[in-house]
């Protein structure tokens, strides 16, 4: 990430996602002196200091030296944080996290045409994220890839091809760790109601969904190939995804998916809105 490493980079907002972005970029021999995190919370800014970061509760400050600009605040204080850095920002390259914030919503309120939205998720926190990214056209190749370098020290990155896309981003990955931590509750309550004790239930459950993961990844084969391999014919696993087929358990994830995706739609257009 060399590029990046030449770059000043400001947070506004120092929440989760934000530090961990800044952790990543430090493991990654980004300068603590190049990042500044403007943040309204004594808590916050006290704990960033021990990273040696540079910060501020004045965001027209923070902003002064950056090449690039986070933002990383809640939804509904976008407007009230935004709307007095307008015109502030025409030679920094702005990257958003901010949920349901459209890169119109962006500029409207910025004045700025440089704008990349991403949606990140959780864990992010412990850099396998999954970051999906769409830029607007005024965004070049060379701030793509900084983009790129800056969020990949958290996890995987995937541009897509229409801010529309951003939804179905959101429902498949954004909120995706939820479905699974719902799918190890399940088991783990099965396994205690079959006589496991809860610490040796959870073990294997999240050992499960690890080595399934990483089955996945690194195999040449697709998900669907992996399920067949490991069910063998009348077995215990076939009485198990019987019994999911016969609930459409695999209808109700693409209806629970659709959703999401509609309900991220709405929370668009409502910040939209609410801004207006």
């Amino acid at each position: 990430m060399s590029a990046a490493l030449n770059c000043n980079i400001t947070f506004i907002g120092g929440g989760n996602m934000a530090q961990a972005l800044i952790g990543g970029l430090l493991s990654r021999g980004l300068p603590a002196t190049r990042i500044t995190v403007s943040d309204p919370f004594e808590k916050i800014r006290l704990l960033l200091q021990e990273k040696d970061v540079h910060v501020t509760e004045d965001n027209i400050e923070a902003i002064k030296q950056a090449d690039i600009v986070v933002f990383a605040v809640k939804p509904q204080v976008l407007g009230s944080v935004l709307k007095p850095l307008k015109g502030l920002l025409d030679d920094k390259l702005l990257i958003s996290i901010v949920a349901g914030a459209e890169i119109k919503t962006i500029s409207d309120l910025t004045g700025s045409e440089r704008i990349v939205r991403v949606m990140p998720n959780t864990p992010a926190l412990v850099q396998t994220g999954a970051h999906g990214i769409y830029a607007n056209p005024e965004v070049s190749a060379k701030d793509r890839e900084l983009t790129t370098q800056v969020l990949a020290a958290t996890g995987l990155t995937l541009w897509v091809n229409s801010e529309a896309q951003i939804d179905a981003v959101t429902a498949v990955s954004g909120s995706g760790p939820a479905y699974f931590f719902y799918m190890m509750e399940s088991m783990i309550r099965a396994g205690k109601n079959m006589g496991l004790d809860e610490k040796v239930a959870t073990a294997l459950t999240l050992q499960t969904a690890l080595g399934a993961a990483q089955m996945a990844i690194t195999s040449s084969s697709a998900p669907s190939d992996l399920r067949k391999n490991v069910t063998s014919p009348n077995g215990t696993t076939q009485a198990a995804l019987e019994v999911f087929d016969r609930a459409q358990i695999s209808q109700n994830i693409q209806t629970a998916l659709a959703a999401a995706q509609k309900r991220s739609q709405e929370l668009a257009q409502e910040l939209s809105d609410s801004i207006k």
